[in-house]
């Protein structure tokens, strides 16, 4: 810096000295801000922001209006199928009611079941028989058997293999719902 002897370096030699005077003396050197150096933007450049504001402001209401209309359509569907979450499922036509007895007494005589299976059956069948579904977690019923998670699953395929229980739905916390299998009338 100190090597440039042409007359046009001196106000920028000048500048540099007071730089590191400053430095060593405050520990740090800041530029004033100037109102030159503000950046106004221009009037067409606001005016394009305040558009862009305005069309995004639309394409949000559109996209909320949109999605209540898929919305509604959806519940008209789900009303129509009779898929409402937490609706009660239609009682069964059959006159047969159910009782824990006759559920245990019914699964003995179709199935040839071994003790896993039958820890599962003896764990929902009171809850079948009561309230016609049974909505606990794999891990729910694996604590009460002392099973484990996979042998429980294992256990809830085949009484839905041999016509025991039947999936209905589901729990709000996305739990199978399972129903009894009536036998054909």
């Amino acid at each position: 810096m100190n090597g440039c002897t042409k007359p046009t370096c001196l106000p920028f030699k000048q500048w540099v000295s007071r730089v590191i005077a400053t430095i060593q003396r405050e520990g740090s050197y800041a530029l004033d801000v100037s109102e030159v150096s503000r950046p106004v933007p221009p009037t067409e450049l606001m005016d394009a922001i305040v558009r862009l504001e305005m069309r995004t402001e639309r394409f949000h209401t559109e996209v909320l209006a949109s999605l209540h209309r898929s919305e509604q359509a959806w519940s008209q569907i789900l009303d129509a199928l009779g898929c409402r979450s937490g609706a009660e499922p239609e009682p069964d036509k059959r006159e047969l009611r159910l009782r824990t007895e006759d559920l245990f007494a019914q699964w003995k005589d179709r199935l040839s079941i071994t003790e896993d299976v039958w820890a599962v059956a003896v764990y929902i069948i009171p809850t079948l028989a009561e309230a016609g579904r049974v909505g606990h977690s794999l891990e729910t019923l694996a604590s009460k058997t002392g099973l484990t998670r996979q042998r429980v699953h294992a256990c809830l395929r085949f009484l839905q293999k041999h016509r025991c229980i039947r999936q209905q739905g589901v729990t709000d916390g996305g739990q199978p719902v399972y129903v009894a299998e009536l036998p054909p009338a």
